[in-house]
């Protein structure tokens, strides 16, 4: 879970009240995407806390032509920034835009903004190059009495960097979300407790594992999180990981009988060799005369 500091995140709502009506005006306005970039470089200050003199470069080059920010901490690249014009409508191209900016300069975080709508995203250095949404955020949209919406906006803030924040919450949320939540519901171990919890209450009915499997797959648990392609790799994560806790388990168990085994052995000492009692002297008989 996140720590937020006080003083963070009262910037941040007392900031995104302030943007929110410049913003509108922009909109309304039609600005060029000149103007937006000047406006998003005052809310990287004013909101997310950067110095915007030694902290956001403008026109960032890459490779013949220019990202429009990126933010820089003690001179190294955190994230790119790609700004388009306040009233256009951020789309696929624009996405593709950024990831080959990230992708050519070997910068995992960018972000896609027009000033209202902020996306930030992961690129995977892989074959091919893939990227995922880690947060998205509008200042029209966002309510910050929300502990989720503080999320999203803290990670673009200079103190989430500092901390390696987007990186931890990434990593969270490619666990702890509906997909792998789901698939942790049909184990084994938690389908034979709901078996167990449901022959208490009604012991009149008979229901085997499978039954409530199906139940479970086909009737409570939407479509999305069982048979997409990210319910399918969470099963795989969840299985994977399954099998490593149990192999750990059982090295574990292992390991204790043996040390247990060894301890009986030093607790009961060898057993004494038992001398027989000494056999009693045979009396002499002598013959009579």
């Amino acid at each position: 879970m996140l720590k937020i500091p006080k003083r963070t995140l009262d910037r941040i709502r007392e900031g995104i009240k302030k943007y929110q009506k410049v913003m509108q005006t922009l909109q309304e306005r039609d600005v060029s995407e000149a103007d937006t970039v000047t406006v998003v470089k005052d809310i990287l200050a004013d909101v997310f806390g950067y110095d915007k003199y030694l902290e956001l470069t403008g026109e960032q080059q890459i490779r013949g032509t220019f990202c429009d920010l990126a933010v820089k901490i003690d001179n190294k690249i955190k994230y790119l920034i790609e700004v388009k014009a306040a009233g256009v409508d951020l789309n696929e191209t624009h996405l593709r835009q950024v990831v080959n900016y990230g992708a050519q300069e070997g910068i995992e975080w960018i972000v896609l903004t027009n000033g209202t709508c902020w996306h930030l995203y992961r690129i995977k250095f892989a074959q091919p190059i893939e990227h995922e949404e880690v947060a998205a955020f509008s200042f029209d949209e966002i309510d910050l009495r929300k502990e989720d919406d503080q999320r999203k906006t803290f990670l673009l803030s200079r103190e989430a960097i500092v901390d390696d924040a987007m990186a931890a919450y990434h990593s969270q949320s490619q666990l702890f979300n509906r997909y792998t939540i789901s698939q942790v519901l049909l184990l084994d171990p938690v389908v034979s407790v709901v078996r167990r919890e449901f022959r208490r209450l009604f012991p009149d009915i008979r229901v085997d594992k499978d039954e409530i499997a199906t139940v479970l797959t086909e009737e409570i648990l939407k479509r999305e999180v069982v048979e997409s392609e990210k319910a399918k790799d969470a099963a795989t994560k969840v299985k994977r990981t399954a099998n490593r806790v149990a192999r750990q388990a059982e090295k574990a168990k292992k390991k204790a009988a043996e040390k247990n085994g060894a301890g009986d052995l030093v607790a009961s000492p060898a057993p004494q060799s038992v001398e027989a009692p000494a056999a009693e002297a045979t009396p002499e008989v002598h013959a009579a005369d």
